[in-house]
């Protein structure tokens, strides 16, 4: 959520900070602005809304030129999208000091409180003007100390999560950064740098970065960064460089990001599994998943939220069926408040795209309170939850722009039928010769989704068919239910059609009450064993009015009669069949959402990456 970018250097620093603001739009954003050095003082220029709005500002004052500056694209928290509560913030009568801000600073209140009670004033009703008036007032106080060394006493101060970036009239030429519980980055370039909250804002500029960590402050200088601990000692950090293209985090001729990210799913999902496979056997990097730990596990916790969690309930039933070890499911944001049951041999499993999803974190780390395991799934490299968890497996997945995800949820999924193939092996459920076999048929399934992905004019005319559908329901069993419901997710958040996925013998316990003549109705049915339960499902919606689009197997030999179209899928192994019967469901979303005009990669209130809770 939230973006935050800075750059100080040698160049006009105006459309660098633009530049890098577009980037970062994927985080979602409903206000945006700019704070430069003049010749007059701190500049701000700020409004709600899209960049583009910003840029129409800019010029019309006059396109500030400045080689210093901070820019932050806002997602709502405290107070609505406005022109007012868009960041940057000033701090002080005289706007000496200018902030941006992601995060949350739950004690807020009681500060604002002390700060108007030594004169301050407040403009707008976000936790972040707080934080500017707050590094004023202590800046003024201690006269003898520099900015950092300001910043660090502010955040002895500060409780909640925060990634921010502030500058100072006192040097015009220095960013002082700091984070909690939020990404920030800092890019090194040859005589500029640059802060952000994600590599895209600066891989045009650098390759180069370092990775702040909790606590810690920076001070960035076109010649130099300096990082300093809690404590005001220096920092050695050690620098990391991007290993992917510039080009993947552009959309490639496609008219969509998600588009292009839906086509890429066969390189994602063969990134992710063929460097584990060698020989037709499993190989895993050093992530602390031993055969001895595996054997051990008595309960594995599968944590995660949004698509990854539906990741997970697939991972739970293929884990559970290869491995036969109790496996559950929880929401991040629930799981703490559950008063969970951890012991020390369980195995803890955290999904998340980013890396840096502000429940999921928090839950790991309770889980590591409690003695377990924990082993991040996780796309990002350097994340704060695969630095904080006991493991990693990355999923190879590149840079994803869109809101919704797409590869990312494929490479997930690739993943955890990994973890379970490892896991029957270390219990000895699975035998060499049945490991290869499971192994062949996983690195065919790039070559299955790709196939899946030829049949788009099918999708996109069933799209401009029911664009106008005001509810859409999806049915499914077992693995089937748990794609279902990823498939009602996409519907719903990038085309806003009401949208809800049910397990399909649910339908008679209240939920068919709302079938009536001309509903959609979305069946899946991939798992032979309930073939016959779904024909039945299908056969009662059908008779109360329902038109059925079926997901099925090339097996299925059902009565498809009563079914307005029928999507069949290439052959593969029944466990793998959630990677397939996404794939025209993620395209069906998308349609959808082009039919009906919406912002397909940056829907309406939601982010990308969510770092609060």
């Amino acid at each position: 959520m939230c973006g935050i970018v800075g750059f100080t250097g040698q160049e006009n620093a105006l459309p660098i900070l633009m530049k890098g603001l577009y980037s970062l739009e994927y985080r979602g954003y409903d206000s945006a602005g700019i704070a430069v050095f003049t010749d007059d003082g701190l500049q701000v220029v700020k409004t709600k809304g899209r960049i583009a709005n910003l840029e129409e500002k800019l010029h019309e004052a006059g396109n500030p030129s400045s080689t210093c500056g901070i820019g932050h694209t806002r997602w709502a928290t405290h107070g609505g999208p406005s022109d007012r509560n868009s960041h940057p913030h000033l701090g002080g009568r005289d706007g000496k000091v200018a902030v941006v801000h992601n995060g949350i600073i739950e004690n807020y209140l009681f500060l604002r409180e002390q700060l108007e009670k030594h004169g301050y004033e407040f403009q707008s009703e976000t936790d972040t003007e707080t934080v500017a008036h707050l590094i004023d007032f202590l800046h003024k106080g201690r006269q003898q100390e520099d900015l950092a060394q300001t910043v660090l006493t502010a955040l002895s101060l500060l409780r909640g999560s925060y990634a921010l970036g502030v500058v100072s009239m006192e040097d015009s030429r220095e960013i002082v950064a700091a984070r909690r519980d939020n990404p920030l980055i800092i890019g090194l370039g040859e005589g500029e740098n640059m802060i952000a909250s994600d590599i895209t804002a600066i891989i045009s500029r650098t390759r180069r970065y370092i990775i702040l960590d909790d606590n810690e402050v920076a001070v960035v200088r076109p010649e130099r960064v300096t990082v300093y601990n809690q404590l005001g000692d220096v920092v050695d950090k050690p620098v990391q460089e991007v290993s992917w293209d510039l080009s993947a985090a552009e959309k490639g001729g496609y008219a969509h990001f998600m588009l292009k990210e839906i086509m890429e799913q066969p390189r994602a999902v063969a990134d992710t599994v063929r460097p584990r496979i060698q020989d037709g056997r499993i190989v895993f990097e050093d992530n602390g998943l031993t055969d001895e730990r595996l054997r051990e596990t008595e309960h594995i916790h599968i944590i995660a939220c949004g698509s990854a969690l539906h990741a997970g309930m697939v991972g739970q039933s293929v884990i559970e069926s290869m491995g036969r070890v109790r496996c559950s499911v929880s929401v991040a944001s629930e799981f703490r408040y559950t008063d969970p049951i951890v012991k020390e041999k369980d195995l803890c499993i955290v999904i998340s795209q980013s890396g840096e999803t502000a429940d999921s974190l928090a839950a790991m780390r309770q889980a590591q309170a409690e003695g377990a395991f924990t082993l991040a799934i996780v796309n990002v490299v350097s994340s704060s939850i695969a630095r904080q968890a006991d493991g990693v497996l990355y999923t190879w997945a590149g840079p994803e722009i869109a809101v919704a995800t797409t590869k990312g949820y494929s490479a997930q999924l690739a993943a955890l039928y990994l973890v379970a193939a490892k896991l029957a092996l270390a219990r000895g459920l699975m035998d060499e010769a049945e490991e290869r076999s499971f192994c062949e048929a996983l690195l065919e399934l790039p070559e299955s989704i790709h196939k899946m992905l030829e049949d788009v004019g099918t999708v996109q005319y069933l799209a401009s068919k029911y664009t106008n559908r005001s509810s859409v329901f999806y049915l499914g069993r077992g693995l089937d239910y748990a794609a279902a419901l990823e498939a009602s997710l996409k519907l719903k958040e990038i085309s806003y059609v009401h949208s809800e996925a049910y397990a399909a013998g649910e339908l008679k316990h209240g939920t068919i009450s709302l079938i009536e003549d001309g509903t959609l109705v979305v069946a899946l049915a991939t798992q032979k064993r309930l073939f016959e339960k779904t024909v039945s499902n299908i056969r009662e919606v059908t008779a109360r009015g329902a038109e059925v689009i079926l997901v099925t197997t090339e097996d299925f030999d059902g009565d498809v009669s009563a079914c307005r179209c029928v999507i069949r899928l290439p052959a593969c192994l029944e466990r793998f069949a959630a990677s397939l019967s996404i794939i025209p469901l993620q395209l069906f979303a998308y349609y959808v959402a082009v039919e009906r005009s919406c912002d397909v990669d940056k829907p309406r209130n939601l982010a990308k990456s969510v770092t609060v809770e």
